[in-house]
């Protein structure tokens, strides 16, 4: 059944294993140093690429602890890593995290431009404001942001880099060389900022890409997250375990990007499990669930509450009070956490056994069930695409080669790329300069 709607594919990924996925580097199609490797990268973006994706996300944080998650104890810098990565690619999209909390809004407008131009407008921009409070000892303070100033810095440091990217008209550059005129000096704009958390003068000096800008996405679930979003984002990448949940969360934020005059896309992180048949995906579910490492996912529920060491607890009494903890690190997650232990009344072993079940994916089946499932989700508008988590290669072309084509034959997902930068593939305008719009309206 066609639709006039398509599906947005991103693939998200972490090398040798993020949270939950403990053992994951010991498959052997995956190299021990992958999470390091650029040939690594280079080769499933360029297997993303193939299957007509539209984007490849990479996450990132800057504070880790002995018992962080392997892939995030040894990684690549986002944007250096998607450099290399752009001048192996032609189409799909790059998007990268970048913390405004601990960066300064010239440095990222510079950096996430520079990608921009070297892909040819295919840059993206996941903006986040830290939720590891660690991070602050890695810069100078002693302590993390609250809530508030850390969502407020986020909403002024992302409108300074949007200015800082229209520090050019498109015509600035008339490169004449028979007149000798090189550049346009009206055409260049002083940003001038002054504000709570900033004073950046400008102008960049860098112009814009074939796309304007990049694009961006946001991951944030609290109240002041979902009001980011709903500000700056194109595209909000988050989690829901249920169909029901996701259009709620669809829904939402629709309705506060609505209120501001925005419309804004919805792409959550799906790890599908696919065999040959449905019972086999069940086991091989079971399996990776059932093989999950206890004790290092008891230390891993430690990273929302600030990286608290749960290891020194009874399991099985009552999950601990802990009062405030994690109001300054993922404080959503963490209140989310203790909320299903009040009102389960489980103990600390069952939060963490939870913790693991909760991992399992409604994405699980032989490739048509998976494919009917990612149908009925995009249709009852809980997302409008998937940022798909890649492991093995062999796994991830189960679902390029096995379930793409069942959804390319439904109309769902593209047959072939519609533009060369990622804001024509996720069918989103050029943002127009904002000095050109002045003079226009004059």
């Amino acid at each position: 059944m066609a639709t006039s709607r398509r599906l947005i594919l991103g693939a998200v990924l972490m090398g040798v294993g993020g949270p939950g996925q403990h053992h994951t580097w010991l498959d052997p199609e995956i190299p021990g140093d992958a999470s390091v490797d650029i040939r690594w990268y280079i080769a499933r973006a360029q297997q993303a690429e193939a299957a007509r994706f539209d984007h490849i996300f990479i996450v990132d944080s800057q504070y880790i602890t002995p018992d962080s998650p392997n892939h995030y104890l040894n990684r690549l810098e986002p944007l250096t890593l998607l450099s290399a990565v752009a001048v192996h690619t032609s189409h799909i999209g790059l998007v990268g995290t970048l913390t405004t909390s601990y960066n300064d809004p010239f440095n990222v407008a510079r950096r996430l431009a520079s990608l921009d131009l070297i892909s040819g407008g295919r840059a993206g921009w996941n903006v986040v404001a830290t939720g590891d409070g660690g991070t602050a000892g890695n810069y100078g303070r002693q302590e993390h942001y609250d809530y508030a100033t850390r969502y407020g810095r986020a909403l002024e440091h992302v409108r300074v880099v949007q200015g800082l990217w229209d520090s050019y008209e498109d015509d600035a550059f008339p490169r004449d060389r028979e007149r000798g005129v090189f550049f346009d000096k009206t055409k260049q704009h002083a940003l001038n900022h002054v504000g709570e958390h900033f004073s950046v003068a400008g102008p960049l000096n860098i112009q814009r890409s074939p796309q304007g800008r990049p694009v961006i996405f946001q991951a944030g679930d609290s109240e002041e997250g979902r009001d980011l979003g709903a500000s700056i984002g194109d595209a909000i990448f988050t989690h829901a375990a249920t169909l029901e949940q996701g259009v709620a969360f669809r829904d939402d934020m629709r309705a506060r990007a609505a209120a501001k005059g925005r419309d804004l896309l919805i792409v959550p992180g799906i790890s599908p499990i696919i065999a040959d048949t449905d019972e086999q995906a069940r086991e091989k579910e079971r399996a990776l669930v059932g093989g999950k490492d206890f004790a290092r996912a008891l230390k891993e529920l430690g990273r929302p509450f600030g990286w608290h060491d749960f290891t020194r607890y009874d399991l099985d009494a009552p999950f601990p009070d802990l009062g405030d903890a994690g109001d300054r690190s993922f404080r959503t997650q963490a209140e989310k956490i203790k909320r299903l232990a009040r009102e389960n009344n489980y103990t600390l072993r069952q939060v963490v056994q939870h913790s693991i079940d909760a991992q399992r994916s409604p994405f699980t089946g032989s490739a048509r069930t998976v494919a009917d499932e990612i149908q009925r989700w995009f249709e009852a508008g809980a997302f409008d695409g998937i940022n798909l988590t890649v492991t093995a290669p062999s796994e991830f072309a189960r679902f390029t080669d096995e379930v793409l084509p069942i959804l390319r034959e439904r109309g769902i997902a593209r047959t072939s790329y519609e533009a060369t930068t990622l804001r024509g593939n996720l069918g989103l305008p050029i943002p127009e300069n904002v000095h050109a719009r002045s003079v226009l309206a004059s």
